[in-house]
């Protein structure tokens, strides 16, 4: 019944608040529907991350034997959060939707073929949201059999990379590339999500290896096949994402790196140029 209730609670909570900020910011800045969808996205995704990452700490804190010890949040947080990944998806395509409407496909926006560049866009995504619905919900509450809460609360701790990538994104989305705080934004976002995804599943691995008193190059060998399939599918997309937002800051720096003095025109042309480079 309790489960029941929190799967409820989150059911309610995730919509009901991407709903009452699209509508807020609808009304008080002035906004389109794409416009505050959008934002309202990045905005539930935060709260999530944080809500998140706040359990994973409490739980952590907790918990001194890694593999015995119990925390109830573990498993009230789970319940609660799973339905925040299938919202997710329909924001998603929300999203994409909003950014076809600003290419002028607004007759397309509610065609198969939207659903299609949607799927073939966020095709990973999508696919770690299902993977986390279907195999990561019943692998955290079932089949762990009450084992591992610390284990449970390090991975809540990935989350803490979320806010900084939503800001990147809302900051790109209103040209602000070139102002201090997306640059701090960047500086942030490389960190955190280095530490907190490409390095989870090693630590992980590292963690339980010094519980059982074993090289951790041996733990894949006695660890459940649940969590060596999970870190098998998810740590390589973590891998490609960090690839992704490395390859996007360099290409940054480059073109910063590109861009002729403006202290110096040559001509009027010269000024046209460098104001298409900034």
């Amino acid at each position: 019944m309790w489960a029941l209730v929190l799967v409820s609670a989150g059911s309610v909570f995730f919509p009901g608040l991407f709903l009452l900020s699209k509508m807020t910011l609808r009304h008080m800045m002035g906004w389109s529907e794409g416009e505050a969808a959008v934002v309202s996205t990045r905005l539930v995704s935060s709260v999530q991350a944080v809500m998140a990452s706040s359990a994973g700490s409490v739980i952590i804190s907790s918990c001194r034997d890694v593999m015995e010890d119990r925390h109830w949040l573990t498993d009230s947080y789970i319940l609660f959060a799973t339905p925040y990944f299938a919202y997710d998806v329909y924001a998603m395509f929300l999203c994409h939707r909003h950014k076809l409407q600003v290419k002028g496909h607004e007759q397309e926006q509610l065609s198969g073929a939207v659903v299609g560049g949607y799927l073939r866009t966020e095709l990973l995504m999508v696919l770690h949201h299902v993977f986390m619905v279907t195999f990561c919900f019943p692998a955290s509450l079932l089949w762990r059999q009450g084992k591992g809460d610390y284990f449970q609360g390090v991975l809540f701790l990935a989350e803490l990379s979320t806010p900084s990538v939503c800001l990147g994104k809302v900051l790109i989305q209103y040209k602000k590339q070139h102002t201090l705080l997306h640059k701090v934004n960047g500086v942030l976002m490389l960190f955190t999500f280095f530490s907190c995804r490409v390095l989870l599943f090693p630590y992980l691995y590292y963690a339980y290896s010094r519980y059982i008193s074993m090289p951790v190059y041996l733990v894949p060998l006695v660890a459940p096949w649940q969590c060596n399939l999970g870190a098998a599918l998810l740590w390589p997309l973590q891998l490609y994402w960090f690839a992704l937002i490395c390859r996007g800051a360099l290409r940054l720096l480059r073109r910063r790196s590109n861009t002729p003095p403006t202290s110096f025109p040559l001509s009027g042309g010269g000024d046209r140029n460098c104001a298409a480079a900034t």
